[in-house]
């Protein structure tokens, strides 16, 4: 069932294919569309679910948190300020292991204050034990919401899971998108039939309580070990999810004119569509650059990047985020991974920031500053912020 639809419009649609038990509803722009398109599937009687609206999004965590605790398919959704305010509750969902699966709508953080697309306000949150994956286009919202859910219900994940696109250039923009019918969604995403329910009546017990030294630090082992673990869990979904629909996302990256090339640039979300298109051009133009779609930060994959850096001279690393006196965020995870791996030039560069355009000559000035580095086998400049005023570049 093809439509014309907005990125909002796919991640609620795709809840209701999931069969979602309980939905807490709160609005912010500009993720509001979500939970009001799903108050009217529930309105029409086309969705069956609890639809509960609370007073704020620190309260939507908590109800999505209670739901999943006695064994409902929970979802809620939220952007910038409103993820900030859930911040308290993200440890509780993911010390809890509970498989809540949350839209993210990247917009700033203020102040100052604003709208548009920026990723400062989920990266932040790299380490409340959340999966986090970052979509590129409308399919993909709708096809990662269900994704999510086998992903983070499955016994060796147990984990909650943030599916992140960016605000108005997804969430308001409409594109062609196959909606899935009900029975090819049961077939993909049975009912969630959890093992253990925690709030059972019948079985009482305590969740997430007062917890003494002897025992946190487990835990919090536990915890990491779900996150590495659930690498191999993505690659399976994405792999059943290709070979049923025939769509295939490469896991947790996806590799774009890699086979020869002698630079890439890593991406994270919608950027990637524009990139392609530069890598094409500068193809065209006899220049060996290509693309590495980031499609996960948590987990991190680690040994995609470094199979990466072991095949080129230079790499470059896109961010929509600043971590203030060291650089992107995304930089700063490629660094690490590749810390001790490979001596080649890593270079950051920051565009977009706020919703500001990226425009193909920056991506192309992107690849151009990485060739000349390549070349060199130095860094020209490591944190390079594109088109800022009063800023070299």
């Amino acid at each position: 069932m093809k439509r014309v639809v907005t990125g909002n419009y796919a991640a609620a649609f795709a809840a209701m294919r999931a069969r979602v038990n309980v939905v807490a509803a709160f609005p912010i722009t500009p993720q509001t569309f979500i939970v009001e398109h799903i108050s009217e599937f529930v309105n029409d009687g086309i969705m069956d679910c609890e639809f509960i609206r609370v007073e704020s999004e620190h309260s939507a965590m908590s109800a999505t948190v209670s739901a999943s605790a006695t064994g409902a398919r929970a979802f809620t959704a939220t952007a910038s300020q409103g993820l900030a305010l859930m911040h308290e509750i993200l440890f509780t969902a993911s010390g809890m292991r509970l498989p809540i699966v949350m839209p993210v709508v990247n917009r700033t953080l203020a102040a100052p204050i604003g709208i548009w697309a920026e990723m400062n306000d989920v990266m932040p949150e790299r380490d409340a034990g959340w999966i986090l994956a970052f979509v590129e286009d409308n399919q993909e919202v709708h096809d990662m919401v269900l994704q999510a859910y086998r992903i983070a219900e499955d016994n060796r994940v147990l984990l909650p899971m943030m599916v992140n696109l960016d605000a108005f250039i997804l969430s308001h923009t409409v594109e062609p998108v196959d909606l899935m019918e009900p029975e090819d969604a049961d077939r993909f995403l049975p009912s969630y039939k959890p093992e253990h329910a925690y709030l059972d009546p019948e079985r009482p017990m305590g969740v997430g309580i007062f917890t003494p030294p002897e025992y946190i630090q487990e835990e919090r082992y536990q915890t990491h070990a779900a996150m590495e673990g659930s690498k191999q869990v993505i690659k399976e979904v994405n792999d059943e999810f290709a070979k049923m629909f025939g769509r295939d996302y490469g896991g947790l990256v996806e590799e774009y004119r890699m086979d020869d090339a002698e630079v890439a640039l890593l991406t994270l979300g919608t950027v990637t569509s524009t990139a392609r298109e530069v890598v094409d051009n500068l193809r065209a133009e006899g220049k060996k650059v290509g693309l590495v779609k980031v499609r996960f930060l948590r987990p991190y994959p680690t040994d995609e990047i470094r199979s990466v850096a072991s095949r080129v001279k230079a790499i470059g690393i896109y961010d929509r985020a600043i971590s203030y006196g060291v650089g992107g965020p995304a930089y700063i995870e490629a660094r690490s991974a590749l810390y001790g791996h490979t001596d080649i030039p890593i270079s950051n560069y920051l565009a977009g920031i706020g919703g500001r355009d990226v425009m193909l000559s920056d991506i192309e000035f992107m690849f151009n500053d990485l060739l000349k580095n390549a070349e060199s086998g130095k860094v020209r400049k490591e944190l390079v912020w594109i088109n800022t005023r009063g800023v070299e570049q």
